[in-house]
């Protein structure tokens, strides 16, 4: 998420919510049920995301992900960037998607490289999704599915307007539908270190950020609620972007309980996505990519709570960066 909008409530002064976050997440007794509410879940750079290229670890991230997806009935849909195919062994990257729709869920395109386009313009950047198709189309085709959806990268739809209007036209053209996201609890900044911790068995420190990443999920889909009831006045039927990653693989037992807590229920994508929400124009030309809640709160003149947003408790950061800079 940026932080073009939103005002950072980790300030000075804020000691005990960074605090708080390194405890595990629990039910309150007694505490009221939360309002019933859908949700898509959908995974972003399959075949996995991973700090160091080791295919015997992607397998078994995925392997274990869609286990577990498949023991909660949970639907789901990932976003595959083709161009990691060949970024370890690409029959065994393959294998992982044919998983997947094996599996019964959706493929998506989410462009060959993973590019921006910022960086790319235009043309560029159609052409780096059309690239992000060559296996996934074939292989949904084969399954007697469409492939019919498309993730931005960044969240960057593009800018200025000319070339975000380029690019939605050539999507639609094309038969794709974005796929928007209306929460988004940063799990990828905690993946890198709980790899580290993963590869170098030290089970201790994986469970502590699995903990702290579980509790700040859950709290950050609280504020998207919150935000939602802010622009539309109910729960929305949401969006929720996660990663292929061995974290979620590893804490989808504490995300179906954050989801039976939270009374929300896991649909299919396209299920979600007819709620009328998801009509709301989308005007943003800006270049930063920001989730969808902020971009209507735009279209719709409507501040969200960005005074009770909390960021990543800073020592995740800080870890993520050592690790990402190395």
């Amino acid at each position: 998420m940026s932080s073009r909008f939103r005002i950072k409530a980790l300030a000075a002064g804020t000691a005990a919510v960074v605090l708080a976050a390194f405890a595990p997440v629990s039910a309150h007794a007694g505490a009221p049920k939360a309002p019933r509410a859908s949700v898509a879940l959908t995974f972003d750079d399959l075949p996995g995301i991973v700090l160091k290229p080791e295919q015997g670890y992607v397998d078994e991230t995925n392997e274990k992900l869609l286990e577990r997806l498949h023991h909660y009935h949970f639907p789901a849909i990932g976003f595959v960037n083709e161009g990691k195919l060949d970024e370890i062994v690409r029959e065994r990257q393959i294998a992982n998607l044919e998983r997947w729709i094996k599996a019964g869920h959706d493929l998506g395109n989410h462009t060959f490289s993973h590019g921006s386009p910022n960086a790319l313009g235009a043309e560029g950047y159609i052409a780096d999704i059309a690239r992000g198709e060559r296996v996934i189309r074939p292989m949904m085709e084969k399954a007697h599915r469409r492939l019919q959806w498309f993730r931005h990268p960044y969240l960057e739809t593009g800018s200025p307007a000319a070339v975000k209007d380029r690019i939605d036209a050539w999507l639609t053209a094309h038969g794709y539908r974005i796929a928007p996201v209306t929460i988004d609890c940063d799990d990828w900044e905690f993946a890198e270190p709980y790899d580290e911790a993963v590869m170098t068995g030290n089970k201790a420190q994986a469970e502590r950020i699995r903990n702290v990443y579980l509790a700040y999920t859950e709290r950050t889909i609280g504020w998207y609620r919150k935000g939602a009831r802010v622009l539309f006045g109910r729960d929305i039927s949401y969006v929720m972007l996660l990663h292929d990653t061995r974290l979620n693989a590893d804490s989808l037992d504490g995300l179906a309980a954050i989801f039976k807590r939270q009374n929300m229920k896991p649909v299919a994508l396209d299920k979600a996505m007819r709620d009328p929400a998801y009509k709301t124009p989308d005007g943003y030309q800006g270049k930063d990519g920001i989730e969808w809640l902020e971009r209507w709160s735009l279209a719709l003149h409507k501040d969200l709570p960005w005074n009770e947003y909390e960021e990543v408790p800073k020592p995740i950061s800080e870890e993520y960066n050592k690790l990402d800079n190395r």
